[in-house]
């Protein structure tokens, strides 16, 4: 079942609540953002998968060639094979309002999915994503939250190309927040304030 296609951790939480999807970084697992989402989101229903693609034993959600060089073959497939998870847990979960939310590899696989399935999410975080391609247009991001968050001295996430992200989502109609910190790589804590106030207002 499409529902069981990746190793995961589910958590239904209140009926009423919002569905959360989380992704984490390479090198992380399903509990890397669950801890946060429940501080955030009390009651929300979690589901975290884990990345199928092992990057010398850290877990990735695909592959790549090199440092910022994907394997785009690789990340179509596996951009389909998400949807349709994610779908299939959606589609479980009938009138909850759906966030999703990830991090470095997990930002780029949920930035790959958005820019394909966009009617999956209600709104969307991207941690310090990476995206070395222009997507083709998708008119279905017009007025979808999008949340975006990087650091201006990140070396593996370059601000231009964070840059051309944000302007690629604004003209979409996505209603974009870009949020910069000074720092690297690192989730800092202006972000983590940034991804709080997103997904609770």
């Amino acid at each position: 079942m499409s529902l069981d296609l990746y190793h995961h951790l589910a958590r239904p939480g209140a009926p009423d609540a919002p569905l959360v999807f989380a992704f984490h970084g390479t090198g992380g697992d399903e509990h890397q953002f669950t801890g946060l989402i429940g501080q955030i989101l009390p009651g929300a229903g979690i589901v975290a998968p884990r990345g199928d693609v092992s990057e010398r034993g850290a877990s990735r959600f695909f592959r790549r060639r090199a440092e910022g060089v994907y394997d785009m073959e690789d990340l179509r497939a596996r951009t389909g094979r998400m949807t349709a998870f994610l779908r299939a847990h959606v589609q479980a979960n009938p009138g909850r309002p759906v966030f999703a939310m990830g991090y470095s590899n997990g930002a780029n696989i949920l930035a790959s999915v958005m820019f394909e399935a966009s009617d999956l999410f209600d709104r969307v975080v991207l941690m310090h994503p990476l995206i070395p391609w222009t997507p083709r247009e998708q008119p279905g991001l017009a007025g979808r939250q999008v949340l975006v968050t990087a650091g201006r001295r990140d070396p593996i996430c370059p601000l231009p190309q964070t840059k051309a992200l944000a302007g690629w989502l604004r003209a979409q109609g996505a209603a974009l927040e870009l949020v910069l910190s000074d720092g690297g790589h690192e989730i800092t804590a202006p972000e983590l304030n940034a991804v709080a106030g997103f997904l609770r207002r």
